[in-house]
């Protein structure tokens, strides 16, 4: 399989599609806005003019969408990639939806006899670029292995977690730890500035503790610099909160924390930060305490 189509050239699309160009892959390019696709025509893509043109030739069907909207229309809207799709080509959904759009998604690929992965990916802007990401799939484990190959030039590891819409429910699950790690960093660094802590001082020893972690390493840096440039945009984190409280409730599973960071996005979104980076949802929580943590 040599053929690909990508389509949806955001922050972590463009960064994919890159990957599989230097990885030798023929590459067919679409997005809603062409002059995203320019970087990628440059470096030997094909330019499609809409999803339906992209997969004419492509063995493989990849995108990488803002939202189950985005999936909607997409996918399933006129010149979508459904009316243009056959045997015996693979899609792959990149995005982060919920898992009952992924089953839709399966249920009308098979309608054309052609197959489906659910395989949304962990991390942002740098792992996409760096083909550093860690994917995790759902859906039939023999056309799992069909396609590794092509995931592997943009990962660091792959996960195979069973049949249709479980990667899209490891990536829910994935995001509520994220974001709660993030709104418990701010509430500690906050609370360590009214203690009057040299915040540096806080993130050195937070990154050697038994429970240090990467994000607390890299959103405390930036938070201390000020820097909300965006790898992942807060409001895209919260539309992924409001898939997970849709998530639990589906299945009456108690997420008491995942609501109240949700609250705190919520409340930065409004504030207008919903295209700085993630943790800016801080910046809501210092606004609450009435203290700013920087150095």
């Amino acid at each position: 399989m040599e053929r690909i189509a990508y389509l949806g050239l955001g922050i972590m699309g463009r960064g994919m599609a890159t990957n599989l160009l230097k990885a030798g892959y023929q590459v067919t390019a679409w997005n809603r806005s062409p002059e995203a696709c320019r970087p990628l025509v440059e470096k030997g893509a094909v330019l499609a003019q809409t999803p339906a043109q992209a997969v004419n030739n492509a063995e493989v069907i990849m995108y990488s969408l803002a939202d189950d909207k985005a999936v909607e229309e997409v996918v399933f809207g006129q010149d979508g990639i459904l009316s243009n799709v056959r045997s015996p080509q693979i899609a792959i959904d990149m995005s982060t939806v919920h898992p009952d759009t992924s089953r839709r998604e399966a249920a009308a690929y098979a309608q054309k006899q052609v197959e489906f992965l659910d395989a949304p990916v962990f991390g942002s802007k740098n792992e996409a670029a760096a083909g550093g990401l860690w994917i995790v799939v759902g859906g039939k484990q023999n056309v799992f292995e069909q396609v590794k190959p092509i995931l592997a030039p943009l990962s660091e590891t792959i996960h195979y977690l069973g049949d249709t819409g479980k990667g899209a429910a490891m990536k829910l699950i994935g995001n509520s730890i994220v974001a709660t790690q993030i709104e418990a960093l701010g509430e500690a660094m906050i609370l360590a500035a009214k203690a009057g802590l040299n915040p540096q001082d806080v993130l050195d020893v937070l990154h050697v503790v038994d429970f240090r972690s990467p994000i607390f390493d890299g959103m405390g840096k930036t938070l201390l610099e000020r820097d909300f440039t965006p790898n992942f945009a807060l409001k895209h984190m919260l539309k992924d909160a409001n898939l997970i409280a849709r998530f639990a409730q589906d299945l009456n599973s108690p997420t008491p924390a995942a609501a109240l960071v949700r609250e705190t996005l919520k409340a930065a979104v409004n504030q207008g930060w919903g295209e700085e980076n993630a943790s800016a949802l801080i910046k809501a929580l210092e606004l609450e305490a009435g203290v700013t943590v920087e150095l």
